[in-house]
């Protein structure tokens, strides 16, 4: 199965619903800023990530992006904190 590089931002000005966003997106990535994170999933995890997203947010109150990254601009990732460790080789999502 094809693993997908996602970037994942969100902005919720709900301190509960935002930390408990924060918390389920630790399962699927790793946060690169408190509202930023970058994971690596496959389909179906993407589905179930989704899924998930929509039952802690209020989609009229609350704002979530899903960015996809090709390999190609993966590898043109920079950061001021130096190396970036972005996963596997295969197609990526960022959210």
């Amino acid at each position: 199965m094809t693993n997908y590089f996602i970037v994942v931002c969100y902005d919720l000005p709900d301190d509960r619903r935002r930390t408990r966003l924060h918390t389920l997106l630790c399962n699927y990535g790793t946060p690169v800023q408190y509202s930023v994170f970058e994971c690596v999933v496959d389909g179906r995890q993407l589905a179930e990530l989704q899924r998930r997203v929509r039952g802690v947010i209020k989609p009229r109150l609350d704002h979530v992006r899903y960015y996809r990254l090709c390999a190609a601009c993966r590898s043109q990732i920079e950061s001021t904190r130096g190396e970036i460790e972005t996963g596997g080789d295969d197609a990526a999502w960022v959210v």
